[in-house]
């Protein structure tokens, strides 16, 4: 992938952030330490997390540092940073990019991607990004389409599905009000809205957080001091494998390192980690049947609310943070396109986003749709404090 973007002449100017091994969704998990928003809230000074876990791409895109950033996406990590920013940030279908060089956190779910201030860059870093990778065997020999040439394109005709199922009880009044506003200007630009049914989505999430963290448990077990990793001497190999483990892990990855290794135990694997196959299989046929009955892409929130405070939410229940993954997990599950395309403003100055679910290989008409969302919204760009 890199290899790509550096054939097409782009200058690479660094390494960002992001939450250790991409298990985050604030980029507060970093060994670094956290990223900082370069948005603040009209009239305070508080920082604020970029999302996660590609938050540093995201932020170093919305601070103009640079044009565009890679990215990976393995439950919603470009899409919600994107989100969080007032950038657009594009999962592309599995198996769209080469994963080779990627450190796996859980290898059915990662997908690269970019981040770029507009729709129209975002197509230009994906056209370059995608292709088919002989040292990746899950990358998938297709044709990649001009996606530069797919920004501007009529919507006219298309038919954009509105999931019933995500209309969550309790759901922010302005997350509400902004998913109508986009469901407005797609059928102000020409396309057709229709209502849909994805009736497994309430499983999506705690599915999710039982494939990803198995996955991870196994990719990560190479961490263990002898060819990968930090080392940490031990009176024996069993203690040094013990001690560079604990050493060499963050809480946030060890949690998850331990919640899939507890689901693959011999005592759990059927009740746990195998329902949870079979969720992600019908969160796949739900999707197949939509498309197979006539509609084009899907819209939804990105995120259930808008950006907030670092350490805000550092002494709550993990699965409050896990919650901000709500509505772009299902993407992952089901090897999907998704782009997160900003679209308005919290009452509170702060970018808010709206998703684009596409069919497979089809990112081309989720970046017309983009595009159409983008033209209508206009842009939005953080006040320089930094």
């Amino acid at each position: 992938m890199t290899a790509n973007l550096w054939a097409d002449g782009a200058v690479m100017l660094g390494k960002l952030n992001m939450d250790e091994f991409a298990m985050g969704s604030s980029n507060e998990t970093s060994y670094y330490g956290p990223v900082k928003s370069p948005w603040r809230k009209a009239g305070s000074n508080m920082a604020l997390v970029p999302g996660g876990s590609s938050g540093g791409s995201a932020s170093a895109v919305a601070a103009r540092i640079c044009a565009g950033a890679t990215a990976t996406d393995t439950g919603g990590s470009i899409r919600q940073p994107a989100a969080f920013t007032g950038t657009v940030g594009i999962k592309p279908t599995y198996g769209r990019c080469s994963r080779w060089g990627i450190v796996a956190f859980a290898s059915s779910l990662d997908q690269a991607g970019p981040i770029a201030r507009d729709v129209r860059d975002a197509a230009i870093l994906l056209k370059s990004m995608a292709s088919v990778d002989v040292k990746d065997s899950t990358s998938v020999d297709v044709p990649v389409p001009d996606y530069e040439a797919a920004v501007g394109r009529s919507v006219k005709g298309l038919r954009i599905g509105i999931p019933k199922e995500y209309r969550l009880e309790g759901l922010n009044a302005e997350i509400d009000g902004l998913w109508q506003q986009g469901i407005d200007w797609l059928k102000d630009a020409g396309a057709e809205i229709v209502e849909i049914s994805l009736p497994h989505t309430k499983y999506a999430l705690p599915a999710y957080y039982i494939v990803a963290p198995a996955e991870a448990s196994s990719n990560l077990a190479r961490y263990d001091g002898v060819r990968y990793g930090l080392r940490v001497p031990g009176s024996d190999i069993v203690d040094m494998y013990e001690n560079s483990r604990a050493a060499g892990f963050g809480a946030e990855v060890k949690r998850r390192i331990l919640i899939g290794t507890y689901v693959l135990s011999a005592g759990y694997y059927d009740a746990y980690y195998l329902r949870a196959q079979k969720v992600r299989t019908l969160i796949k046929r739900d999707f197949e049947t939509c498309f197979e009955a006539g509609v084009d892409a899907i819209l939804t929130p990105a995120t259930p609310s808008a950006a907030f405070g670092i350490g805000e939410k550092a002494g709550a229940d993990p699965v409050e943070m896990y919650l901000n993954d709500v509505f772009t997990v299902t993407v992952n599950m089901a090897g999907l396109p998704g782009i997160a395309v900003p679209a308005g403003l919290s009452g509170e100055g702060l970018p808010l986003g709206l998703q684009l679910i596409g069919r497979p290989f089809d990112e081309a008409t989720l970046f017309a749709l983009g595009g159409a969302i983008e033209k209508a919204a206009g842009r939005f760009a953080a006040e320089k404090w930094w």
